[in-house]
């Protein structure tokens, strides 16, 4: 039996399993114990069903959404318009974003090695240590080695934290009442559309479609790129799923600050020793590094594309691109704001920027240069379910956040 190319589909699961993730999932837990674990499942299916039409894009057009939008909007201010949101969707998320996953990575080497490289110095060197490896990856200008790096780091934090929910021996029954029974618990608003916003993330829209046609150039290849998304996607899920239990055993109902995914660490120490420790270090390291490396790619992709500037990854416009997100997330993450707060504004950033995107895509999704390949009325119904969702639960967060629910 052959088996199934995997690759592009791995890199959406690489991005959106970050420190941000790791944070979001453990604030869920802590909090909410497993009754929010429902709005993982969501995220999942939504993803699926968005990333699927993304997949398709790129391999029938062999262009990213980034190019598809610019030559959708012929009407010059029209384009101007979409160009504009676009940008500054990209820029704004990911500028936030990226400076979450270098702290959340710089969180994990710190407690892996437990060791302070800051000196007398305000500023830790650990964020420009995480910037260099993203760097040298991105600057080596191969899909495939990036890609091949990328898999490699979704392994290793699918192993940690899947070794986590196992040794916390969560209560299941309870695990799949939250996952099935959908429940809004007082004050959850924000801690919804954070997991929501960790999961269905703008940006991979672009990463995703920009990916597939550099490993599929035919129609004919859609049914391998399914069978990546089947695979990788609901490997996200199950991640995020069993940090959220992990949180939800150790700490829910008890008087516990989560300040990092490190906390969660003396919860397992008992039945696992200082190895609970090391776990949660390198997943938070793996998801930190996987989601460093992404975020720019997908902004370099997404800017690349609507600009119409060659996407290349070896082109200079392309390293531009990804050099300026990337030095702007080393830069935030070392002037001395907290990772968690960060990471929590990152995620609820691309929540409300979802719907936005969500949009553009369903547009170019049932244009005739898809032919045959256009969104059938089924997929159209599924992802107008998701864009409603999505703004529903973005118009609350900012209602909230004005003073206005």
């Amino acid at each position: 039996m052959k088996l199934p190319q995997v690759g592009p589909a791995f890199l959406v699961t690489a991005a959106f399993i970050g420190p941000g993730t790791v944070i979001t999932a453990s604030l869920a837990g802590t909090h909410f114990g497993y009754s929010l674990i429902w709005a993982l499942l969501f995220s999942v299916i939504a993803t699926i069903i968005l990333q699927e039409m993304t997949a398709r894009l790129g391999i029938v057009t062999q262009q990213g959404l980034g190019e598809n939008i610019r030559s959708s909007f012929q009407q010059p201010l029209l384009r101007a318009i979409s160009i504009l949101l676009v940008v500054s969707a990209i820029v704004v998320g990911n500028a936030a974003y990226q400076s979450g996953n270098i702290s959340g990575a710089s969180l994990g080497l710190s407690g892996l090695l437990e060791l302070q490289l800051s000196g007398s110095s305000d500023l830790s060197l650990w964020p420009l240590i995480i910037g260099v490896v993203a760097f040298i990856l991105l600057w080596s200008g191969s899909y495939k080695i990036v890609e091949k790096a990328l898999i490699l780091l979704v392994c290793i934090m699918s192993l940690a934290f899947l070794t986590t929910f196992i040794i916390t021996q969560p209560d299941l029954s309870e695990l799949f009442s939250g996952l099935l029974i959908p429940s809004m618990p007082d004050g959850s608003t924000l801690t919804i559309i954070a997991l929501i916003g960790t999961t269905v993330v703008p940006y991979n829209l672009f990463l995703h479609s920009a990916s597939v046609k550099q490993k599929w150039q035919s129609p004919d290849d859609l049914p391998e790129a399914t069978k990546d998304l089947f695979i990788s996607i609901p490997l996200g899920g199950l991640i995020s799923i069993a940090i959220v239990s992990t949180a939800a055993a150790a700490f829910f109902g008890k008087q516990v600050t989560i300040q990092s995914a490190a906390d969660l660490a003396p919860a397992l120490e008992p039945v696992f020793g200082e190895l609970a420790k090391t776990f949660m270090a390198i997943g938070l390291f793996a998801a930190g590094i996987s989601s460093a490396v992404t975020a720019p790619l997908a902004s370099a992709y997404a800017l690349s594309g609507i600009l119409n500037l060659k996407n290349n990854l070896d082109t200079i416009e392309f390293k531009a691109i990804w050099i300026i997100i990337l030095i702007s997330g080393v830069v935030v993450s070392s002037i001395g704001y907290k990772p968690i707060s960060i990471i929590w504004f990152a995620q609820v950033a691309n929540g409300i920027l979802l719907p936005i995107i969500c949009a553009f895509l369903l547009w170019i999704m049932n244009s005739e240069k898809l032919g045959s390949h256009r969104n059938s009325a089924m997929q159209n119904i599924l992802g107008l379910a998701v864009l409603a969702v999505t703004l529903i639960l973005s118009g609350r967060s900012l209602m909230l956040a004005f003073g206005w629910l």
